[in-house]
């Protein structure tokens, strides 16, 4: 197993040594785990196409370093820890033999019902146990697996099937998410009449929920592992061959695939798992994320799971049955490092302490948070109440690009700052730069996020368009990865990120394109043109504001609006609806026709005393009359 780091002294030494001599670096962590074949060179790279390649010519599976690594030493230890929407429910708990049967019988129904190595199978499920099984049965016979968060429409789930060319998608009757019963068999089946590349649909039963069954398309899960064989040889792979697709939003209208590949992954997924959260064998771990986000997949399935950890799983919601369900959770298995996104902290932190009181939360041992930057008076609340001023705080940032942590503290090494996600991990460069690509050099600058230097689990590529790839992330700045980031460097070198620069935004820790939530608005028959931007919310981090010129000839102002938001619910998924929604009579542009949108952003957020010189714009009024509208926002 790798060293773990002990001391902030060896922190300074590991860094330094994955910055020098980086190969030799990631070879000694790479040499901990079950190659078939050794690689025959550590790193291959440029960052103008780009191409960056990871233990070259190494044989592995992923799987085989979750399961046969450990079976004999860890085979009965927990796993999985499950724990459902409704308390009254038991709980399940799953060892590592009992998870390796499970996806060996599930890697063996795929194989039965003609999955093959590289076929792309779709994963659209709830938080259950047999999400992760899918993900890993995927793995063990090398078809990529992209899974696609259940709260997403039809359409937003057929575009994604569409763009890999899925031969399989994997579902359940329906979905328990707090009160509500989601039937999200019915939204796969309307995804799929716009599809034709699906073969077969295999029904998790969760809900009983009845359902339509197509003969000949759709199995019931329990059906296709009847009778199964629970022995599975798994398939040998090549380190860069691809492990799964993950949608993420861009700056453009339509969602873009990430491609992770299986070497470099899960050298740098358990690498970053091990130092971050730097936990114990007996400890229990909870990431509250959805398997649906990059957070599912790095920190709830196979960045534990590479360490022998146990993780717990939880398909519910932070607020159902009451308020205090995080921290009874807590309790109940003795978690001992807790990992969430600072929209639950700020949601939890807004019913007050008393939700807190009857627990005694004395097994945490470290906190964490992921998806957007936290701010300070969260930070102390999580900090004061939750951890009760002993456990460190993780503030970690990274990307579904990244594949894993790229900047945070190491819980207990690192001295922690309030909304800071300090220092970069070993073997992670990164370099500040100004709008033209000058580096900003020394502490105290600001300026645009960018690394300089490759690290295993980084993207390769967008799946089916790899020039896409080069110019989102590496055109901006010569020979650098753009993570279209701000950010701070302060005097004691620790960084804290921003927020994003580009046209996009944050919203619960989800990225949401300004052009897909617009694409969607202008979908609806009575919206002429639209314009989207993010705003500081008290709960979400970012807020969506939406301004849209529309017909309002036959209907209301308050009724136009719920159609707009039902329209995007129904295009992308409610996660992307608009926060508030303004009327205007137009839009602020330039005489070539581009969206002034940094002057809505000012607007949005109350600034309208300082936007510069507007004189240039086709129509300077404009701007006045959004101004003064602007009460009619909502």
């Amino acid at each position: 197993m790798a060293r773990r780091i002990h001391t902030l002294a060896g922190y300074i030494h590991e860094y330094q040594r994955s910055v020098l001599n980086p190969d030799d670096f990631w070879s000694q962590i790479a040499e901990t785990f079950h190659w078939r074949k050794r690689w025959d060179k550590v790193l291959e790279w440029e960052f103008e196409t780009p191409s960056v390649k990871w233990f070259l010519n190494g044989k592995l599976n992923i799987t085989d370093n979750i399961f046969e690594r450990f079976l004999y030493t860890k085979g009965d230890k927990p796993a999985i820890i499950w724990e459902p929407n409704d308390p009254e429910e038991p709980h399940k708990v799953i060892s590592y033999k009992e998870l390796y049967k499970q996806t060996c019988q599930f890697a063996n129904a795929l194989k039965a019902q003609g999955i093959q190595k590289g076929d792309r199978i779709i994963i659209y499920m709830p938080m259950v146990p047999e999400a992760a099984v899918a993900m890993l049965a995927c793995a063990r016979i090398g078809a990529v697996h992209s899974v696609v968060f259940a709260g997403f429409s039809a359409n937003s789930l057929s575009d994604r099937i569409n763009d890999c060319s899925a031969k399989m998608v994997l579902t359940s009757d329906g979905n328990f998410r707090g009160a509500k019963t989601i039937p999200i068999k019915d939204v796969v089946d309307e995804a799929l009449e716009s599809t034709s590349s699906v073969e077969k649909v295999i029904v998790y039963e969760r809900t009983k929920t009845p359902v339509n069954m197509v003969p000949g398309r759709d199995i019931w899960w329990h059906d296709a592992i009847d009778g199964i064989s629970t022995e599975n040889t798994a398939e040998t792979m090549d380190s860069e061959d691809m492990l799964f697709i993950l949608y993420t939003s861009g700056s453009t209208g339509k969602p873009k695939g990430i491609v992770h590949t299986t070497g470099g992954y899960m050298v740098y997924t358990y690498y970053t798992f091990k130092n971050v959260f730097q936990y114990r064998d007996e400890d229990i771990y909870w990431c509250t994320a959805d398997i649906g986000w990059i957070t599912g997949h790095s920190y709830i399935v196979y960045g534990p799971m590479l360490n022998g950890a146990t993780t717990l799983m939880f398909e519910g919601v932070p607020t159902h049955p009451h308020p205090g369900r995080f921290w009874e959770i807590v309790d109940k298995f003795k978690v001992n490092q807790f990992y969430t996104a600072p929209t639950a902290i700020r949601a939890l932190e807004a019913f007050g302490n008393e939700p807190l009181q009857p627990y005694k939360l004395d097994s945490l041992k470290v906190l964490g948070t992921v998806g957007e930057p936290i701010n300070e008076e969260a930070w102390h609340w999580y900090h004061d109440h939750v951890g009760k001023g002993r456990c460190p705080i993780v503030d970690t940032w990274w990307q579904t690009e990244t594949g894993g942590i790229l900047i945070s503290p190491l819980a207990g090494i690192t001295p922690t700052k309030p909304a800071y996600a300090t220092l970069p991990l070993p073997g992670v460069q990164p370099i500040i730069v100004d709008n033209d690509g000058n580096e900003l050099k020394g502490n105290s600058v600001e300026g645009n996020l960018c690394i300089k230097f490759p690290w295993p689990g980084m993207l390769r590529t967008t799946y089916g368009d790899h020039e896409r790839c080069r110019q989102t992330y590496f055109s901006q700045y010569k020979g650098l990865y753009f993570t279209g980031d701000g950010v701070k460097r302060d005097e004691d070198g620790y960084y804290r990120i921003l927020g994003r620069v580009d046209d996009v935004i944050n919203v619960s820790g989800h990225r949401m394109g300004t052009a897909e939530v617009e694409n969607a608005i202008n979908e609806h028959p009575k919206v002429i043109e639209s314009a989207v931007v993010g705003y500081p919310h008290p709960i979400k981090g970012q807020g969506i504001y939406a301004y849209a010129i529309c017909d309002l000839s036959d209907r209301s102002e308050e009724n136009l609006k719920k159609e707009i938001r039902l329209t995007v619910s129904k295009i992308i998924g409610p996660i992307a609806k608009p926060d508030k929604i303004q009327i205007v009579p137009g839009l602020p542009k330039t005489r070539s026709g581009k969206i002034m949108r940094r002057i809505l952003r000012k607007i949005a957020v109350g600034e309208v005393d300082n936007f510069g010189d507007i004189s240039t714009l086709l129509d300077p009024d404009v701007v006045e009359k959004i101004i003064e509208g602007k009460d009619t926002a909502s």
